[in-house]
């Protein structure tokens, strides 16, 4: 099905349209005009949201469960327009933007099974003791409720998985928190169909109209006037460190503090260790390299560093992967800006003392080809720039003298979203050494694969210690990402009959 943006903004059910514009910048095809976002429109959405928290946080795991199924089976039937518009927008690949519909669907039915089982309320029940001494125990029940209004930002590098209707509001909607989005100005068509298909849901189930809002566009006030807003309880973000450091500061700011759930970046390190390189190191080159390009390198987890000892194993790794990167032609970036910073990047890494380029390319317009470069460990510990990540297919090589030199790189390593170990198990002494840094560092620890491809389900971690995210006790993807929009609430000695429903 065809696909013409009509450009406003959804507010608790209507579409509202902005006297000031803004035109999509597409990779391809046709820019649209739609409607610039205003505070004005960020309180009336708050404001119907809360209006909104109460009926909703009061329904049933059920109705909340067939409210997923149906956002899905909307997303669903709109999956051709989403596909096109998705597409033209990004630059990404058909099949990539079927894949990521798939699991953004997919993800909503998770979070209906997992709210139907109920084990997320964490449920616990102390009977009053009555005859205890010296004092009498009372009755307490303790369960998790949810927050209220959530506020969640679109990302840039996933249109569908981590925007409108993507692991953030899926889980929010599934704890009973009306959603008020922030949506990404780079597919703001694609933000549109799919908030299409969410007030579709809401009115088909029923619900409060003011349970999901979108607002488009905006300058930084609009971002700003969200996470500040006195009834937004907390707050999903995924994007750039200086983005989401500016505005988990705001929440920090304000009279009454809020959590701010930031994804902000990852260099997501990997530690070749010796046996594994001898036995495979042409496989690991290549492999390596296949991960860096994914997507033009446009993922969280693309895997940008690479630890290994020095010599000769160590060498055919590096030529592998530079091989195999020489190979692959350009690829579109998201926005100009983005392709606009990986070329800084990439300037930036190539004049620091110490880097030897072992691959470059020339990138121009919205295309991005792949860099590689080497380095000392030594070098490496002396300048923490080269620590910081580079939005792309870039590939920085670290090489050590010595597993207690590798050890020293892993230790020196700010949060990540993952780190992985590529073994065999002659190396098994050497990994077990290692993993104890590693499991402080990052929020996923990979062994003998690459972290680019993060799988929806109960066990995964998709989160870790500040810079990777700004809560190390939270996950933006799995279904543990719902206790983000929930807290306890004990209920001593109260009668069944004011008891929710889940406690009686």
């Amino acid at each position: 099905m065809s696909f013409i943006p009509h450009g406003r903004h959804f507010i608790a059910g209507a579409r509202i349209a902005t006297d000031a514009q803004f035109r999509s910048a597409p990779a391809r095809g046709t820019a649209h005009a739609f409607s610039v976002g205003t505070p004005a429109l960020v309180d009336a959405a708050c404001r119907a949201a809360e209006e909104a928290s109460w009926t909703y946080a009061a329904s049933s795991r059920e109705e909340r469960a067939v409210f997923l199924e149906a956002i899905a089976e909307e997303i669903e039937r709109r999956a051709e327009g989403i596909t096109a518009i998705g597409s033209a927008e990004t630059g990404l690949p058909e099949a990539r933007l079927i894949s990521e519909r798939g699991r953004t669907v997919s993800q909503l039915r998770l979070f209906a099974a997992h709210i139907r089982r109920g084990d997320y309320l964490d449920r616990r029940h102390d009977a009053t003791l009555p005859d205890r001494q010296p004092f009498a125990r009372p009755d307490l029940r303790l369960m998790q409720r949810p927050v209220g209004p959530v506020a969640v930002f679109g990302a840039s590098n996933f249109p569908l998985a981590f925007s409108v209707a993507g692991g953030d509001t899926a889980s929010a909607l599934a704890a009973g928190c009306p959603v008020v989005v922030k949506g990404h100005s780079a597919h703001p068509g694609t933000s549109e169909i799919v908030a299409e298909a969410v007030a579709a849901a809401v009115k088909a189930c029923g619900l409060h109209a003011g349970v999901f809002s979108l607002i488009q566009g905006g300058r930084r006030e609009v971002g700003e006037a969200l996470v500040q807003h006195p009834l937004i309880r907390a707050v999903g973000f995924t994007g750039s460190l200086a983005g989401g450091r500016a505005l988990f500061d705001l929440c920090m700011r304000r009279p009454e503090p809020i959590p701010f759930f930031g994804e902000l970046g990852s260099v997501n390190p990997m530690f070749l260790l010796p046996a594994a390189v001898a036995a495979r190191g042409e496989a690991l080159g290549k492999g390596w390299a296949a991960s860096l390009v994914m997507g033009a390198g446009q993922f969280c987890t693309n895997p940008g560093i690479a630890v290994a000892m020095n010599g000769r194993d160590g060498a055919i790794f590096a030529e592998a992967a530079r091989t195999a990167l020489s190979e692959v032609g350009s690829q579109v970036m998201l926005t100009d800006g983005i392709a606009s910073a990986y070329r800084d990047g990439s300037d930036r890494i190539a004049g620091e003392t110490g880097v030897e380029t072992l691959l470059t390319s020339e990138c121009n317009l919205r295309n991005a080809t792949p860099y590689l470069f080497r380095t000392t460990g030594r070098d490496w510990l002396s300048n923490h720039s080269l620590a910081e990540e580079v939005f792309g297919p870039l590939g920085l090589i670290v090489t050590v003298q010595t597993l207690d030199e590798m050890k020293d790189i892993a230790r020196s390593l700010a949060g990540q979203l993952t780190a992985t170990i590529h073994m065999d198990e002659a190396d098994s002494e050497a990994a077990a050494s290692l993993l104890p840094i590693l499991e402080r560092k990052a929020g996923r620890v990979v062994a003998n694969g690459f972290p680019t491809g993060v799988e929806v389900c109960d066990a995964m971690v998709h989160g870790g210690p500040y810079p990777a995210s700004t809560n190390f006790g939270a996950t933006s993807v799995g279904t543990l990402s719902i206790r983000r929009w929930l807290r306890p609430v004990c209920y001593q000695n109260l009668p069944e009959s004011l008891l929710p429903s889940d406690l009686r």
